[in-house]
């Protein structure tokens, strides 16, 4: 694991160095939780967020479905697990019966391009039988149908409840443009009823672009030709074309992002939504 070095960016914030590939060209750090540990996320996330959304009181038995995009090695993901059921770091009996109550499984699907980290998630994998990770590139839409499409055939479902997107959007912008951000947040948007965003601010994408050019390399292919900037033009898409809806703001993690709930509106207030902007 290499090591890291800290310096300071032209913004004044601290600028991880995040060494041997520093300059990752999608994100796909080898070591990116000794940076950032899963508690950055969680410390905002309420443990009874399942609860709140009333996905405990539901009478069919039918396990709760939830997608992380951009998994990396696997160690938010079974932070998250474990928080959203109550479970204590090495015990797999949840505190008072878990944010489901006991009731309803958790199947957690984690996915990310980088093979070599799915290897590893699989490997520290607790939970097997109802956590599952692979290798998948969210931006290949033949691939993503087929995976994600193949998950949910196993349990006769169209969608995810929950999919959470964490620190995802800038790479998939830097890589494949407006276009292929706008066509990330309209897929994942069509594949659950909440998703769980966090999206960086764009001083992350000029630290980026800083790092890929100490590294020898050229600018990202995309980076002087983008329009979409922050988080106003993601809320922005998926209320006006995703019909979707902030319903809560988590604050800021400890790297100053905004950690951000949005729902799917319902039919009727999709249309009555539409009446509205006509």
């Amino acid at each position: 694991m290499a090591a890291a070095t800290g310096n300071v960016s032209e913004e004044g914030k601290a600028e991880i160095d995040f060494g041997d590939p520093g300059a990752a060209l999608f994100g796909n750090f080898i070591n990116y939780y000794s940076f950032n540990p899963p508690e950055n996320r969680l410390s905002l996330i309420p443990a009874s967020l399942l609860q709140d959304l009333g996905y405990s009181s539901a009478a069919d038995g039918a396990p709760f479905l939830l997608l992380d995009v951009g998994c990396n090695s696997g160690d938010l993901s079974i932070a998250l697990y474990r928080h959203l059921l109550g479970l204590d770091e090495g015990s797999c009996e949840p505190r008072g019966g878990g944010a489901l109550g006991g009731r309803k499984p958790l199947h957690l699907l984690g996915c990310d391009l980088d093979e070599t980290l799915i290897q590893r998630a699989q490997e520290g994998n607790p939970f097997p039988e109802t956590v599952t990770f692979l290798p998948l590139d969210i931006t290949d839409r033949v691939a993503r149908e087929e995976v994600l499409g193949s998950y949910l055939a196993r349990y006769g479902r169209p969608s995810f409840d929950l999919c959470a997107c964490l620190a995802v959007t800038m790479w998939v912008h830097l890589n494949h443009g407006d276009q292929g951000l706008l066509e990330l947040l309209s897929s994942l948007a069509a594949l659950c009823h909440h998703l769980l965003l966090e999206a960086q601010p764009w001083r992350c994408y000029r630290a980026a672009a800083r790092r890929l050019r100490r590294a020898g390399r050229t600018d990202f292919e995309h980076f002087k030709q983008l329009r979409v900037r922050g988080v106003p033009g993601i809320r922005g898409h998926l209320e006006s074309r995703c019909g979707m809806e902030l319903v809560h703001s988590f604050g800021h993690t400890a790297w100053d992002r905004s950690l951000l709930l949005f729902q799917r509106r319902s039919p009727e207030e999709e249309r009555s939504s539409k009446k509205v902007k006509n």
